[in-house]
């Protein structure tokens, strides 16, 4: 009888601890120390939301070119066409990034065997603040822009790019590495870093819809981005994001359309990107992340192509 009590309360006992590992509340997430991360505020300009060109494909035909006997030569379309205004909806999103850091993994190789390697990391988050501007035309004729909430995706891609003068690639420019997907770097870096929330790698985050965020809601997405075989002997180097805003600029050099040609042939466009800039004061046999400092060196800005202490920037390249 007895032993039956007890195995009457050890099953109680069981079921009753069962049940309320089954209601457990979710993790909370995890709350990081002032300071951990740094904050990019979006950018975005209403003059981004306009530009003025002319129309190659029209102005290059020589048959709109004649003079009206009775109306000005402006009334032609050969000079409508001259400068023509171009609108576009203009979004920026926030970059939140905590430190540059480094982490060793076995990196499988196309022999089938591992290799140990010394990957460079940065654990992010990108933020919509509801940033984004849309140039709305009134009943005098004229545009204004009025801000706007939209879901946006973030298509990124990151370049680290060394400013080390005697570093340089075979070519002779500035030795860069575009980020790689390394999966088995994951994670060890999850591990270590415990962000709060799914985290995607540069591939995955461009299919994730970002909604804008709120006073209340911080609806901010997740990522990690990797790159490998970085040159040791790096001092002076800048991270260079592509992705962040859908701003851009475009320009038809003289010349290069021809009558007949197809649309817009010979057209160049810059995209504005974001410049991040680091250095490392530490030599090529011991590198350690604790080196790495973000911003511009004192009397090193001229290697940045910045001002005195302008530690990132906003730039059309």
């Amino acid at each position: 009888m007895l032993l039956r009590s007890l195995l009457f309360t050890c099953f109680l006992t069981l079921a009753l601890g069962h049940r309320a590992v089954g209601q457990q509340a979710p993790p909370k997430p995890r709350i990081l120390a002032p300071g951990v991360e740094t904050t990019i505020p979006s950018d975005i300009v209403p003059e981004e939301t306009l530009s003025v060109h002319p129309l190659i494909e029209l102005r290059a035909k020589n048959s709109l070119q004649w003079t009206p006997n009775y109306n000005p030569e402006s009334r032609t379309l050969y000079a409508k066409v001259a400068e023509v205004e171009f609108r576009r909806q203009i979004w920026c999103l926030e970059f939140i990034f905590k430190p540059l850091r480094m982490v060793e993994v076995d990196v499988p190789q196309p022999s089938g065997k591992m290799q140990r390697k010394l990957i460079w990391y940065m654990v992010y988050r990108v933020r919509n603040a509801g940033s984004q501007l849309d140039p709305q035309q009134q009943e005098d004729g004229t545009f204004t822009t009025a801000p706007v909430a939209n879901e946006v995706r973030f298509i990124p891609q990151f370049v680290l790019e060394s400013n080390d003068p005697e570093l340089k690639d075979a070519d002779g420019r500035k030795k860069a590495y575009l980020d790689r997907v390394i999966p088995v770097a994951k994670a060890p870096i999850l591990r270590r870093e415990k962000p709060p929330g799914e985290v995607y790698n540069s591939v995955q985050i461009a299919s994730v819809k970002i909604p804008a965020s709120t006073e209340r809601a911080d609806r901010s997405v997740w990522g990690v981005v990797t790159w490998e075989n970085v040159d040791p002997r790096i001092d002076y180097f800048s991270i260079y994001i592509k992705g962040l805003t859908n701003a851009y600029k475009w320009e038809d050099p003289q010349g290069a359309y021809r009558d007949g040609s197809p649309p817009g042939a010979g057209r160049r466009f810059v995209r504005k990107e974001l410049k991040l800039n680091f250095w490392r004061p530490g030599d090529q046999f011991n590198q350690t992340e604790k080196e790495i400092q973000f911003g511009t060196p004192a009397g090193k800005e001229d290697l940045y192509d910045v001002p005195t202490g302008v530690d990132y920037l906003w730039l059309y390249r």
